[in-house]
This record gives C-alpha cells, structure tokens and sequence, in this order.
C-alpha cells in the first residue's frame, strides 16, 4: 500500500447507530479504508453539540489570557495524575524543538486513594469554575464519541462491534486543551508541535484554526484544514500494533504559528493494564507479529516521562531501570 494520499477522507458516521447492521458494516468499512490508507480521517454526523465546543473556546480564551504567575499556580509539575498548566518549553519530543504551545492536560477525574494505576486520579483543576465546568462537560462527550468509534473501528476489522468494551472500564485518556499564541517574529522553521505519532489508540481533534499536517507516503506534507462540524480522527500507536499495522499511525505535525490559534485533541485508549500485541486474527504464515507485546498504559507512561520536563526531573538519580510494569509506579 503506497499510501501517496493528496487529501484526508471524510466519513460520516451517523449509520453507526443504526438499527439496521448493514448500515453500521457501511460506515465501518469507509473508517476501516481511511484508517489502512491514510491513518487520518474526518468524521461528521457525530451528533456533538456545538455549545460543548464553544463553551471550551471561550473558557480557554480567558484562562490562557492570565498572567503567567496565575496560570502557574496550576503547574502540571505539582499534580500526582499528569494534569495541569503546561507552560511552553515543558514539552520537547525527543529530538526535536521547542514547541510553539502551551496547554492545559485533563484525564479521567479519577478519586483520590485509588491508585490502581499510574497517571489515575483527580485532575489538578484552576481556580476557574468556569474552566472546570467547560472542559469536564467537553471531557465526557466526547469520550462518549471515542467509545462509538472504538465500536466502529472494531466492525471495521470484522470484529463484533462491542470488542473493545472490555477494555473501557476506566481509560486514562487525555483531553488537551491547547493554545498557539500570535507570534508575528516566528522563526521560518518555528514549529506548533514538531513532527509525532499520538501513542494512544486513536485520538479526536478539533481545530480552530489551520496548521495541522499529515505526512503521506511519499514523505510529502498534506495540509489537514478545519472543516465545519467535522472531527479530525488519527490513529495511534497503540491501534497500529493491535491490529499488526493493518491501521497505521501516521506522522503529524502543526507547522509555524503566525496566527493565534486552540485546539482540543482528545487521546483516546484502553484501560491503563491492558495487554497490546498483534491481535491473532491479524497474524498469519505470510503476516507474522511485527510488534511487541506491551501495555497499554506503559507505553503511554514512558513516552510521556521522556517528553516531560517534570517527569524527566522526578527521575533524575533514580535507578535507569526500565519503565514499563510496577516500576513505573515510582515516577
């Protein structure tokens, strides 16, 4: 598969709730062509209410306005969970640059003593009940979308379309509110956010303003503009090695920032524990298992740990050891 895709296909998932299940088979086999072909898609007729999203915007609008000093009072670094403030220069790929961002990171607002997993537990909220409202009524709408697209994608694979419920008991997935500042003296290779994969299964983003771009096969960028009312969806790290690179993962960055601009991507995953390896209807004699088995929730956890600058400073002197499993606790 060449995958020397020019543009980013659009499905409309609304016959995912059919009753009829030749409809549900019709939207699942047009996300399971994008998801082989692109990795990048947008979805409409996902029935998300607009004022969710508004809502977001403006609430983010006036937290990101604050003095520095206000907005560090919810420092990521003081929270046991991963959430909080995220200042610019917090986040840097390895390899890569400084990002061009700051952002505001929300998990599952899980109960404090509850410690069944890393990154699990209640969210680092600002002194913004304005904020708080907005981003927890976003959070749970669209993690409601997240699991009828896990029920898609499953259809996709000719699995039954429950075949991730299982694994959604209590996901730490991740909504990111994040704000580009107006930067008019950006330097020409100042980028957004460098070029990655999302290590989740797939994530859900809205865009206010353009920037996102998505590599193609031919190592070309292609631009992935806003649409009214669409969603763009990705797949990630974690959907790739389930199904043995039958979805793939593709290479996305947010080129320079002239413009203000907010996005609000929404990593979607599985329960922290569970085990990722090729799934055995993806394995055969001509197809062996290209990837290996891991944790879902390790994964997530030692990519953050190495993009992290808190992360990466709670872990200076501690033993190198690696980081996946009960060790992972420590951090």
């Amino acid at each position: 598969m060449t995958r020397n895709f020019q543009t980013v296909p659009v499905v409309d998932i609304a016959g995912l709730g059919a009753a009829d299940p030749a409809d549900r088979q019709a939207v699942a086999d047009a996300l399971g062509r994008a998801a082989r072909e692109t990795g990048f898609l947008y979805v409409t007729g996902h029935g998300f209410g607009p004022a969710l999203i508004a809502d977001l915007l403006a609430a983010a609008q006036h937290y990101f306005a604050q003095p520095m000093d206000a907005k560090m009072a919810s420092y990521i670094g003081r929270s046991t969970n991963h959430s909080g403030y995220v200042p610019e220069g917090e986040e840097v790929f390895p390899g890569g640059k400084i990002d061009r961002k700051e952002a505001y990171d929300i998990g599952l607002d899980w109960p404090a003593g509850d410690d069944r997993a890393p990154m699990m537990g209640p969210n680092l909220w600002p002194e913004d009940p304005r904020f708080k409202a907005a981003a927890a009524a976003y959070y749970a709408a669209i993690a409601s979308l997240a699991r009828r697209l896990f029920g898609g994608f499953a259809l996709a694979l000719g699995l039954p379309q429950d075949a991730f419920e299982p694994y959604l008991t209590c996901p730490p997935s991740q909504l990111r509110v994040i704000h580009y500042p107006f930067d008019p003296d950006a330097e020409p290779d100042q980028q957004g956010i460098g070029a990655h994969t999302d290590y989740e299964f797939f994530t859900l983003l809205h865009g206010a303003a353009p920037g996102l771009e998505v590599m193609n096969g031919q190592g070309q960028w292609i631009d992935c503009p806003p649409i009214p009312g669409a969603f763009v969806v990705n797949i990630g790290d974690m959907l790739e090695a389930w199904t043995n690179g039958e979805f793939v993962a593709t290479s996305h960055r947010v080129r320079k920032v002239g413009e203000e601009r907010y996005s609000f991507p929404f990593f979607a995953t599985c329960d922290y524990w569970t085990v990722v390896e090729p799934h055995p209807a993806f394995v055969t004699p001509e197809r062996p298992a290209r990837y290996p088995r891991l944790v879902s929730g390790d994964h997530l956890l030692a990519q953050t740990i190495a993009t992290f600058g808190y992360l990466k400073h709670r872990r200076e002197g501690v033993s190198q050891a690696p980081v996946f499993g009960q060790e992972a606790k420590t951090i």
